[in-house]
């Protein structure tokens, strides 16, 4: 967790250890006083439409690691039977952030590892389109973007390669 500059640490309302530096859109600390983007509140719950309309909107604006938060929410709050949908979606979403941070193999195994889970999770719930979410168009979105980084072996633009969740990946 953070510390602040005169060495104690960030602590939430409840007393939990929380780092409040500034982020970045991807989610990277920045320095303490440094303007950054919005955090996304954590633990908020839901329903499944305005997950995927927040998230949607979060990746569109080049915001994954926010994104990830997004979905992260639902696959703690939502439906046992629904949690490896929603975190499948959120390693989509972080295999986008690392992508754009520069981490090749970190990104391209989450990207992979997260279309594995949407596909799995959707085969299994015999749901192609759940909440109106393109499973297979995400899928094949998240690989071709994984093989692009570890072809290419750089950063990706996270707004051009933001995923389309309902319309067929990117």
């Amino acid at each position: 967790m953070g510390s602040t500059s005169d060495g104690r640490r960030d602590r939430d309302s409840e007393g939990r250890a929380r780092n409040a530096r500034p982020r970045d859109g991807l989610g990277r600390p920045l320095p303490y006083g440094a303007d950054g983007v919005e955090r996304q509140p954590e633990g908020v719950v839901r329903t499944p439409e305005e997950t995927v309309v927040e998230a949607q909107a979060l990746l569109a604006a080049g915001r994954p690691f926010h994104a990830h938060e997004v979905f992260e929410d639902a696959w703690k709050s939502g439906p046992a039977e629904e949690r490896a949908l929603w975190r499948g979606l959120a390693q989509l979403a972080v295999g986008l952030t690392h992508a754009a941070r520069g981490n090749v193999t970190g990104g391209a195994r989450l990207l992979r590892r997260g279309a594995g889970a949407v596909e799995e999770w959707a085969a299994g719930a015999d749901r192609s389109r759940p909440y109106g979410l393109e499973s297979a168009g995400l899928a094949a979105w998240a690989r071709e973007l994984a093989d692009t980084v570890e072809k290419d072996g750089a950063a990706v633009d996270a707004r051009a390669w933001a995923p389309r969740l309902r319309g067929g990946g990117a």
